[in-house]
């Protein structure tokens, strides 16, 4: 493999490598091995390109910390990098000279204390295919400037967070949202400039995706300010590891914890939140915030989290203009359990709710409970208001297994600007069987029920231009021959099993 190749098909090849030298270890183990080592080569390349540069310019003193800090890289000892580790890839004590490397940088970068895995000496982790890894990472660059412009390490690590999430099945869905779907989300509202917020941030795809746009849109990533909330401890650590190797900086909190019971940014009110929640959570403590201020609407039901995620982020909103892109399972769109439905109504009658969109199936590794979006904002412009646009993109996308389907860039543009062009009042017109503009009262005809499904009503079908007898006498010739051929297969079923004593 070339050093720094970024040709169609090399993150796969990659992982592929990688995946066989799993052995018998669990996706949900390897995972932390495998970012953690990537996270590893991207600080060392980072600082060794910025060294040789120095030295390059005269300066000659690479121990000058505030000329890394300037270009927002980490400071890495000489024991910890890349060079160090892959001399040892061969030697039994791989482990510890890896645990020890990860101890060094959090030592040095106190934005990274507590982050970085550090169990890589551990028994039950094969030596030979540890450094068999390593020996792969060796070959290609991460950090270097070229790299990170080609986005070589985003990449890669989007690539393998995904086929983690896959490998993991359930449990994947806890750090990764499926790119397509983030992708649909950023390209709806828009994150330009301003504060962005994930109160459920995973593994931080949704920050990611946000900086992806401000630079497609020539912006600059310093424009916005990123704030999230983990209640995982591991996967709030991914989330730190994955901003840090984009040069994002963010608050994340303190630490990990429940954004219900220890919001991490109470004062916050954002330009734009971004999440996907954990849908239909039944255990999250709802009987002890009966009283709390975010419950603006209503009180959530304590069998059900999914309107406190809303009325959280609702909270959370900038009310000037705020706006809020989030998934959630159907069922919330419909549901009268509790004061669902009287939750509903009052957000509706409140106009924060935008736009609905129907999401097709399996586009999740982790469930194939079907899901919408949610678009949300405080202070509607004059286009919008007492109006909310649904569409209904269940028929989109395309599958690329068995299991799993996913939106192709055609798809999501096709969404993004149906609602922008509708936000915007031009070029949008009614599609029947895809998007519908209802007003306040055509939604409270409907009991206050969001499901697009029964606003766009069904697609007309195409003519064909086939006759309607001609239509019907090919279909009835059809029939007739499928009615020939069962009974054909009766009597070789009857036959057989006649031969074998078990005739009727």
């Amino acid at each position: 493999m070339a050093t720094g190749t970024t040709n169609v098909g090399f993150e796969e090849k990659l992982w592929l490598a990688a995946d066989k030298m799993r052995s018998n270890m669990d996706a949900a183990e390897y995972k932390h091995v495998v970012l953690g080592l990537i996270f590893l080569k991207y600080v060392s390349d980072s600082f060794e390109e910025k060294y040789k540069k120095l030295l390059a310019d005269g300066y000659g003193d690479e121990e000058d910390r505030d000329e890394y800090l300037a270009d927002n890289i980490f400071w890495v000892p000489k024991e910890a990098r890349w060079e160090n580790i892959k001399s040892h890839a061969t030697n039994p004590d791989i482990g510890e000279v890896i645990d020890k490397a990860m101890e060094t940088i959090e030592k040095e970068n106190d934005t990274l204390k507590g982050v970085l895995t550090k169990n890589y000496s551990r028994k039950e982790l094969d030596k030979t295919r540890l450094g068999e890894l390593v020996t792969l990472f060796s070959n290609i660059e991460v950090g270097s400037t070229a790299a990170q412009e080609r986005d070589v390490l985003g990449r890669v690590y989007e690539y393998f967070l995904s086929k983690f999430a896959s490998a993991e099945g359930k449990l994947g869905g806890e750090f990764y949202t499926p790119s397509c779907i983030v992708r649909t989300l950023v390209e709806m509202i828009e994150p330009f400039e301003g504060q962005i917020f994930d109160p459920a941030c995973g593994s931080g795809g949704m920050f990611c995706q946000s900086a992806r746009f401000v630079k497609e849109h020539q912006g600059n990533v310093r424009d916005i300010s990123i704030f999230g909330q983990e209640s995982n401890p591991t996967t709030w650590k991914l989330a730190k590891m994955n901003l840090a190797i984009r040069g994002l900086e963010a608050n994340l909190g303190k630490h990990n914890a429940d954004s219900f019971h220890d919001d991490q940014h109470k004062t916050l009110k954002a330009n734009y939140i971004l999440a996907n929640p954990p849908f239909n959570i039944s255990d999250w403590g709802g009987e002890r915030l009966q009283d709390d201020v975010r419950w603006r609407y209503g009180v959530p039901p304590v069998g059900n989290a999914n309107y406190a995620w809303l009325q959280h982020m609702i909270h959370h909103l900038n009310p000037a203009g705020g706006v809020a892109g989030t998934v959630l399972a159907n069922g919330s769109l419909s549901s009268n359990t509790s004061n669902e439905g009287e939750i509903r109504k009052n957000m509706v009658n409140g106009d924060v709710v935008e736009c609905i969109v129907s999401m097709p199936g399996q586009l999740f590794y982790s469930t194939g409970i079907p899901v919408s979006l949610w678009i949300l904002r405080k202070g509607k412009t004059d286009r919008t208001k007492q109006k909310i646009l649904f569409i209904d993109a269940r028929n989109l996308g395309h599958m690329v297994d068995r299991k799993t389907r996913e939106l192709s860039e055609e798809d999501i543009q096709k969404i993004a600007l149906t609602y922008q062009n509708w936000r915007q009042g031009k070029e949008y017109e009614d599609i029947k069987g895809f998007c519908k503009e209802a007003s306040l009262e055509d939604v409270s005809g409907q009991e206050y029920v969001l499901t697009p499904g029964r606003y766009v009503g069904i697609a007309e079908e195409e003519e064909d231009g086939i006759p309607f007898e001609d239509k019907m006498n090919k279909l009835t010739t059809e029939l007739y021959d499928l009615f020939e051929t069962s009974q054909e297969l009766e009597k070789q079923i009857r036959k057989n099993l006649e031969a074998i004593g078990y005739g009727i």
